[in-house]
Parts: structure tokens; C-alpha cells; sequence
């Protein structure tokens, strides 16, 4: 009898003599992984796009090119600017500082800077700020319903209450005794108030009262509010909402709203409850 042929390679052998463990159930191999520089141009961009998508929806740098906020912002500063909570239909309120869109040529004779390429990438992505956006930065003092009010060298009146602000520049008073510093003004619904910090250096709502508008800045266009000044370093800080704003009585809507409030609430039980009525 002729003798069997035994396969002189291991069970664990492929077919060609190799190692086969591979193909065995639960092995894995490992996958080779791609060379850095292939990744490179798939992280820039998702970068990029997560930076686009920030500087539309969440928040966008601004830089400072006067003087009309000292102290508060320095020429040169760059401010964070807060663009998420307009979207949830906040609007801005007293005190606020806020960058908005010229509402009515307020910058017609101010030069617009022309950046390079680069400068122009980066501001589109928000990495840098705009230099082409003819934006403004100022404090809201009243909003839509508002009587302001300046007489004199000030305080400032907001429905009859005197405001007290720590912010206006050393040596400046709270109102310009020029004639375009005296005024009482009724806001708008829609519409804002704004002021310098720099009282005697800012062409502000006071100086286009004869601008279409009357000097108000709507509601929309408005970019959003400053929050912190991020550069220099050393000059970091965040820009809150001074006291004097939340003062007793100066919202003359508040003592209304509730009751208007529950008002609209009441108007659908009653129908609700009288349509049951006539149904029984």
C-alpha cells in the first residue's frame, strides 16, 4: 500500500506557506496609517470651516480704530463680539456695548482700509477682524420706548432717572454743553440710542439727529454684543452692564408687562372654557 501524503506545513499556515492567522475568525489586522502630510490639508479645512462657522453664528473679533470708547476700549483693542444670542431673539439691552452695522452713512467720510489677500482670508474666517466692514461700537443708553435726555453738562436722564456712569472718560462730562449735546429724545420700538464712552469725542446718535433715522440705530442692525477685550494680553478684560442701568423705575414697561402677560394667557382658556359651554 502506497504511503499518504502529509502536508508537511503547520495548520496555522496559509497556502503559501505564511502565516494565516489573518484569516482566522476574530483576528484583526492592523491597518496602515496614512502618512501626516495626507491629513494635513483634511485638518486645515475642517479647521477652517469650524472658524467660518464661529465667526457666523457664535462669536467674531473686532478691532478698535478711534478713540470714542476710552476708556472703556483703547484704539487697537480687539474685542469678542457675541453673535449667538440675537439668534434665540434677544435684543440689546441698556448699558450693553455693541458693534453695529452704519445705520445711515455715519462713517461716509471715514477711509475704509484696503487689506491684502491674506488679511482679507483670515477676516473671512474670523481669524482676524474686517477691515472692509464699515462697522460701528458704541453703548446702548436707550432702547425702543425710551425718553433720553441731556441738559447741561448732564448726568444723562433715561425716563427721568439720572444715570451714573463710571465709564465716561476722565475729564469729560456726562453731556456736550454744544447744542448738539442737548437734547430729549423718545426711542423708536425698534430702534436704539448710543453713546460714546469718550463723551466729547464720539459722533455718536447725538451728532445724526439730522441724518435719516434721527440718529437711532435699528434693532437689526446690530452684529452683536462686546463681551471681552481679548488683545493685548495685558489689557483683558470683560465688559459688563453698569448698576445704574437696573436701577428702580427706569424700565417703565416692566410694571405693564406682567399683566399684559397674563392677559394674552387668559384669552385662550376663556375661549377654550365658552366653546365647552355651547357644546354640552
Amino acid at each position: 500500500m502506497g504511503d499518504v501524503a502529509v502536508d508537511a506545513r503547520s495548520e496555522h499556515d496559509g497556502p503559501e506557506g505564511g502565516s494565516a492567522s489573518s484569516d482566522r475568525p476574530g483576528t484583526r489586522t492592523k491597518k496602515k496609517q496614512r502618512p501626516f502630510w495626507k491629513e494635513l490639508p483634511i485638518l486645515i479645512g475642517v479647521a477652517l470651516l469650524l472658524a467660518l462657522l464661529i465667526k457666523t453664528f457664535l462669536v467674531q473679533a473686532f478691532s478698535i480704530p478711534s478713540d470714542s470708547m476710552q476708556n472703556t476700549l483703547q484704539r487697537g483693542d480687539r474685542v469678542l463680539v457675541d453673535k449667538l444670542t440675537p439668534w434665540f431673539g434677544s435684543e440689546p439691552e441698556r448699558g450693553e456695548v455693541i458693534v453695529f452695522h452704519d445705520p445711515s452713512d455715519w462713517l461716509k467720510y471715514e477711509p475704509t482700509p484696503q487689506p491684502n489677500a491674506a488679511q482679507k482670508v483670515l477676516s473671512f474666517i474670523g481669524l482676524m477682524p474686517s477691515a472692509e466692514e464699515k462697522d460701528l461700537i458704541k453703548r446702548v443708553i436707550g432702547v425702543g420706548g425710551d425718553t433720553v435726555e441731556c441738559k447741561g453738562t448732564g448726568p444723562v436722564k433715561v425716563n427721568g432717572k439720572a444715570l451714573v456712569e463710571p465709564y465716561v472718560f476722565a475729564g469729560n462730562t456726562a453731556c456736550s454743553a454744544e447744542e448738539k449735546g442737548q437734547f430729549k429724545i423718545k426711542v423708536p420700538k425698534g430702534h436704539l440710542w448710543v453713546m460714546g464712552d469718550h463723551r466729547q469725542n464720539s459722533a455718536d446718535s447725538r451728532f445724526h439727529r439730522d441724518s435719516p433715522g434721527g440718529g437711532m440705530v435699528p434693532v437689526d442692525s446690530v452684529v452683536g454684543r462686546a463681551v471681552v477685550v481679548a488683545w493685548p494680553i495685558d489689557r483683558w478684560s470683560t465688559l459688563p452692564v453698569a448698576d445704574t442701568f437696573d436701577q428702580k423705575g427706569i424700565n417703565t414697561v416692566a410694571a405693564t408687562a406682567p399683566g399684559a402677560l397674563a392677559l394674552t394667557g387668559a384669552v385662550p382658556l376663556v375661549w377654550l372654557r365658552r366653546r365647552s359651554r355651547a357644546g354640552a
